[in-house]
């Protein structure tokens, strides 16, 4: 398999393409941003114009989108992937419900087209190192078949189980606990900042106790300490997961009141105007609720 297709050139579609070339495979692409495809074409890949001409090249079709809508878009739509047979794997590395997962696998089912739905967890410095962790739903068999170009990407390639959603859920368990973790550091470090503790000094002692998580050290040596909120993974995202999440558990009627606040939490945060800056600002709009708070304006 040395032809690949990549829908999604974004901050973590590129890196994975850049690292597919590196390694000699030839990556076919389409993104409907041109400053990605310029670079896409700078690095060696070959555009498209439209989606679906990559299932006719390619052994196997990678996409990597923001939104249900967008991924609905890409297969489904005029020009999309998934109308027809087609002998391309298609492989969608996109956070999305497990319904549309479901979606997508009786499609493809209909078409007798091999699918996965492979999210992955690992942010854009997983996807630039090669770091990333694939949950992986679907065929065994076709899990098997796409392995090695998988462990080209990451470095943490699981099957989850044969049920199509059954890495979705994962994933999606996986955000929710950040989302709990971005959380807690945002709060726990203006507590510190109210008592005059170094939040530098803080991390160094809390890193080496049972107050260290990956997540405290990416938003805080990443985002906090620089002052920096250039979006990694951004507040959006982290909401949609926190929905799609609650919408499972609804689905199940698991009682999950903190994880409902915490959706409530970050959907206040959006709406305040923080949704395009990444998660670690969460931290940002802890300190300024604080401040209107101790104004007597909350």
């Amino acid at each position: 398999m040395k032809h690949i297709g990549f829908i999604g050139l974004g901050n973590m579609g590129m890196p994975m393409v850049e690292n597919l070339l590196n390694d000699g495979f030839e990556v076919s692409g389409f993104d409907i941003d041109e400053t990605s495809l310029k670079k896409f074409v700078s690095l060696g890949g070959k555009p498209v114009s439209f989606p679906n001409l990559l299932t006719l090249q390619c052994d196997v079709l990678f996409t990597s989108l923001p939104s249900e809508k967008v991924v609905e878009k890409i297969y489904f739509g005029e020009g999309g992937i998934l109308n027809k047979h087609t002998g391309t794997v298609l492989i969608d590395t996109s956070t999305v419900s497990p319904d549309l997962n479901h979606k997508l696998k009786n499609t493809a089912d209909k078409f007798n087209v091999k699918y996965l739905a492979s999210p992955v967890s690992g942010g854009v410095i997983g996807s630039k190192n090669r770091t990333l962790t694939f949950m992986v739903g679907g065929p065994k068999e076709v899990f098997d078949e796409v392995s090695p170009i998988l462990e080209r990407l990451g470095k943490n390639i699981f099957h989850v189980g044969e049920r199509i959603d059954s890495g979705t859920t994962v994933k999606l368990i996986n955000n929710l606990l950040i989302g709990f973790y971005t959380a807690g550091v945002a709060e726990a470090l203006h507590i510190a900042n109210k008592q005059n503790i170094d939040l530098d000094s803080l991390f160094d002692m809390l890193n080496v106790s049972y107050g260290q998580s990956r997540i405290y050290d990416r938003n805080y040596n990443n985002y906090i300490a620089k002052s920096d909120y250039e979006a990694g993974f951004t507040l959006n995202l982290l909401l949609k997961d926190l929905n799609f999440a609650i919408d499972l558990a609804n689905k199940h009627q698991l009682a999950l009141p903190i994880s409902e606040e915490l959706l409530e939490l970050y959907g206040k945060a959006v709406d305040d105007g923080y949704g395009n800056k990444d998660m670690a600002a969460l931290y940002e709009r802890v300190k300024d609720q604080s401040s209107i708070k101790s104004e007597g304006l909350l």
